[in-house]
Order: C-alpha cells, then structure tokens, then sequence
C-alpha cells in the first residue's frame, strides 16, 4: 500500500478538517440508534418489535429526506440547510426521550425528515478537499472515519445506558448530534472544487446558480451506481443479524460484541488497502466479491471461526461502498452532487432496513445460516447483472465511435 498517497491526500487541512468532523457528527448517529433501542425496550417496557418500528419510521423519514435535503444543499448552501435542522432536532429531541412511546416515534420521524445531511455533507467535502486523482483515496479515508464511529459510537452508547437511565443517556447523545450540526455550521467547509464552484454568497449558496434538470444525470448509469449500493446493504444488514442469530445457536451471546468488532476491522483495513490503490475497481465487481466472501460465514462452527470468515468478509465492506460514493460523484454534475449523494444515501438506508427482515425471515425459516447464503445470493445477482449491463452499454459506445 503505497503510504505517500496518504501523506499527500492528508496534507489537506481541508481533508483533515472534513474528516475530524464526519467521525464527531457520525458517532452519535450511530450511538442514538442502539440507545433508542433500549430506551423503549427497558425504560417504556415495550417489546423489541415496538422498538423496531421507532427505528423504522425514523429510517424511511431518513430515506425520504436525503434526495429533499442535499437539493437544498446544491441551492442554498451549507448553513441555510443545517440550522432549520439544528432547530429541530434540538426542540424534538429536548423532549422525546422524556416522552411516551407514541410521542416518541412521531418525534423520532419528525426529526429525520429534517435530519442534518451530514454524510453528503462530509462526503462532498472530502472529494472538494483533494485533486480528482486523490478522490478514491479521500473516499476510503471517510469510509474508515464511518467505521470508526461505528465501533466507538455503539459501544459507548450501550456502556452508558447500563450506568445511567436511558431517557438521559438518550438526551445526552442527541444533544451531541445537534452539537455535531453547529460545528459543522460554524467549519461550513466547501462542497465543491475550487476550479468549478461558482461564486458563492456568506452563507456558501451559490449565487445564481442554474439549476440542472434532474433528467440530465437521473438515469440507467446513476441508477445502477444506486442499486449496487443498496445491494451492499442489503449484504450488510443481513450479515449483521446472521451473525448475532449465529453466536446465539453456539450458546455464545458474549462474544456477538467482539465478532462484530472484527467484521468491523477487517472493513477498516480493507478500506485503507483499496484507498492505496492506483486505479479504480467497478463496483459491480467489489459487490460480487462481497457476496462471495460472505456466503462462506456460513459455514462457521463456532464463534472464533465466525470471527475470521468475518474478517475476510469486512475486507471487501468498506471498499464497496467507497466505490459507489467515487462512481456516483463522477457520473452527475457537480452542481447536483449534494441531490445525488441524498439519492445515494437513501438508496444505502432502504437496503440496510431491507437487508435485516429478509435474513431474518430466511433465519427463521432455515436457520442461521440461511441468512448469510440469502444476502450473499442477492448480491452476486445484483452484482452479476450490473456487470453485465455495464459490459454491454461499454461495447455499444465503442460500436457507436468506430460508426
């Protein structure tokens, strides 16, 4: 892994900036989910399935919200988009976690519909903070930031429910969300590279900026980018509750913790491989590879086996995932970027909520390891398919050109 290209890619102030700032913003995203989860299962008494449906309606409220808010982001800019969000998740959340069950979901929703754009704000900063060259690079970068929040946000979420009452541990974690949101008003980094952005006014909105058609970049190619991201969630989301259901079957809960952390390693360290690399992998490919690796944690015997099948499988995880970000940035114009990457991250949200029923109705039907074949055999489709729509639009244009 040729290290200079990390040097070079860090020697961005702008970069570390962006970075710093998805994996503060990013941590109580991830603390918040598990924490509500306990907060209506422990403190409302309520059963894991009402507790589901909180994080559902949050989640389709996320999904609907990504494409809404990055337009406004392409058009008002930064600062007009995050406070209005800043505002109401403040307000929702002051009072949420002190709430009913049914108050709680309709406040949960109402949040997300106005939830801080924060992963196609920082993505967007981190491909405006480095030469194109050095995209793929900055992307696996923000990837391992992902990852990291992930294994800290979680675990110190659930250490802190077990200590203090979840309304306030809940609270807490929400108000860092919304302390994440100011922060990022204030740093307000730029969004686009600085040889194409227009002219922008103080609050970072471009002045006069034509609007591009969502026709002009909404098609096959952005579509199938889209799809392949959604598949690698499905993959994901899948795997996650076919490894807790896993650990269950050997008798051995204690140990679902440091499994997933593992997983979660083998991501980082796949991340920061690829994001070595000189060229670019298609992600049809990556998902394919994805879904290979996976299919054989399956065949696990117990949880130090999980954990290394695992392993390999979360070399490919972050990888993918980074692929789509990179392609979906190169195949829409830069004015529409922050509409694309909500598009994109919708599209990653219906796949992760997709992901967990349909494992776990395979597990349930066929057993634990039924879940991990399941996701696996939907990737490789989904993965077989885009290559070979890809391979075919490739040979026609190259037709199209010798005409």
């Amino acid at each position: 892994m040729p290290i200079q290209r990390y040097r070079r890619v860090l020697s961005s102030p702008a970069l570390r900036q962006a970075l710093l700032l998805g994996f503060l913003v990013r941590m109580p995203i991830f603390a918040g989910g598990v924490v509500l989860t306990l907060h209506v299962v422990s403190t409302l008494h309520h059963t894991y399935g009402a507790a589901g449906f909180v994080s559902a309606a949050a989640t389709i409220a996320i999904a609907v919200s990504g494409p809404w808010r990055g337009r406004l982001l392409d058009r008002m800019g930064l600062r007009r988009v995050v406070l209005p969000s800043i505002v109401v998740a403040a307000i929702c959340w002051s009072i949420a976690p002190f709430v009913g069950y049914w108050s709680l979901l309709a406040l949960a929703a109402l949040a997300g519909l106005f939830v801080i754009p924060s992963f196609a704000i920082i993505r967007q900063a981190v491909i405006a903070a480095v030469p194109e060259d050095d995209r793929r690079t900055a992307i696996s970068l923000d990837s391992v930031a992902v990852e990291m929040s992930f294994m800290v946000g979680p675990a110190l979420g659930v250490w802190a429910a077990t200590v203090w009452p979840t309304s306030w541990v809940l609270f807490v974690i929400e108000m860092a969300g919304v302390g994440g949101g100011v922060l990022l008003w204030f740093a307000n980094p730029v969004l686009r590279e600085a040889a194409e952005a227009p002219e922008l006014d103080e609050n970072g909105a471009p002045v006069a900026a034509a609007p591009v058609p969502r026709s002009a970049w909404f098609r096959a190619r952005f579509l199938a980018i889209c799809l392949a991201a959604t598949a690698t969630t499905v993959v994901l989301g899948g795997s996650d509750i076919a490894i807790v259901a896993a650990l269950r079957a050997f008798g051995d809960q204690a140990s679902i913790g440091w499994v997933l952390a593992v997983w979660g390693l083998g991501s980082l360290v796949g991340g920061l491989v690829y994001g070595g690399f000189h060229r670019s992998i298609s992600a049809f490919w990556l998902l394919g590879g994805l879904s290979v690796v996976t299919a054989p944690m399956a065949l696990a015997v117990g949880a130090p086996s999980l954990a290394v099948l695992s392993f390999v499988a979360g070399l490919l995880c972050a990888p993918t995932i980074t692929a789509t970000v990179d392609q979906v940035s190169r195949v829409v114009p830069l004015s529409a970027r922050g509409e694309a990457m909500g598009w994109h991250g919708s599209f990653m949200t219906a796949g992760m909520a997709l992901g967990a029923p349909v494992a776990g109705l395979a597990i349930d039907t066929l057993g634990w390891q039924a879940g991990f074949t399941l996701v696996a055999v939907v990737g490789l489709a989904v993965a077989t398919a885009g290559a070979g729509a890809t391979r075919v639009r490739r040979r026609r244009l190259v037709a199209a050109q010798a005409a």
